[in-house]
């Protein structure tokens, strides 16, 4: 890879993980709107909640992003910056000027992201009923026209 092209990915990285560190310092948590929750309707308290999961949800983004410029950075100061860590392949400058904190080729880096589902998905999808689900289905629901008199 070229020194320039180099020097050029290592300024916009060290820029952007300074701008990632500044707004994280300058985050600040919501507070509640209220000071007491008594006379509070729920839905102000569930919006105050919601505010300040979705804050943490950014700040924990801003860190991850943080984390990778670093290991990017670090790979640069090692010399092994460019080359794909799982198959050692040279990354393409295109993907690099895209993503400078990219560590691996495109190949790979989808593998990364393959298992974002939640683990109980594969149980509740591949459970077959039961015979005991079965039968009782066969007397109907609440829904049937005999419950309904």
């Amino acid at each position: 890879m070229d020194q320039q092209v180099m020097q050029q990915l290592k300024r916009q990285l060290e820029q952007e993980l300074q701008e990632i560190e500044q707004r994280i310092e300058e985050s600040e948590r919501p507070q509640a709107t209220e000071l007491s929750n008594y006379d509070n309707h729920p839905a102000d308290n569930a919006s105050d909640l919601t505010d300040q999961l979705t804050e943490m949800a950014i700040d924990e983004h801003r860190g991850d992003n943080a984390e990778e410029i670093k290991e990017a950075l670090q790979a640069m100061a090692d010399g092994t910056y460019g080359n794909c860590t799982v198959c050692g392949k040279e990354i393409p400058i295109g993907r690099l000027e895209a993503m400078p904190q990219a560590l691996t080729c495109v190949e790979h880096a989808e593998k990364k992201e393959d298992n974002l589902r939640p683990v109980e998905e594969d149980v509740l999808s591949s459970t077959p009923k039961s015979d005991d689900f079965i039968e009782l289905e066969e007397f109907g629901s609440s829904d049937t026209p005999q419950d309904k008199i």
